[in-house]
């Protein structure tokens, strides 16, 4: 596995036991429809919520969460309404992005966008 993905999958790692902390319920991890993976979908109180997690140890480039692009979160926007069309949600939901920075050491810093980006009408 390359480096970029230890981080990636480690990164899910810590932010699934982030939320389950915050008081989440965890219902899905890794779930994909068509081209689209939704890396956690999640229970916070009544509200059905979408997770994208991105995970870096440099910022280069920018901050993890810069990377969602318009096309990611179409994608992402596309599988959510085929989950909720597949267990028959009808009410509210959430999209979040969850960064996470790591250290030299491989300390997470944590940062949670709620209602980070929201489908169009």
């Amino acid at each position: 596995m390359a480096k970029q993905q230890k981080i990636g999958t480690l990164g899910e790692d810590i932010v699934c036991q982030f939320l389950i902390n915050l008081g989440y319920r965890i219902l899905e991890r890794n779930w994909r429809y068509s081209k689209a993976e939704i890396d956690i979908i999640a229970m916070d109180g009544n509200i059905l919520t979408f997770i994208e997690v991105k995970a870096k140890s440099y910022t280069f480039f920018g901050d993890p969460e810069e990377s969602v692009s318009a096309y990611k979160e179409r994608l992402i926007i596309d599988a959510a309404n085929r989950y909720m069309s597949l267990i028959g949600h009808n009410w509210e939901i959430r999209f979040d992005i969850v960064s996470v920075l790591f250290d030299k050491q491989l300390n997470p810093k944590i940062t949670h966008f709620k209602d980070a980006f929201f489908p169009g009408i």
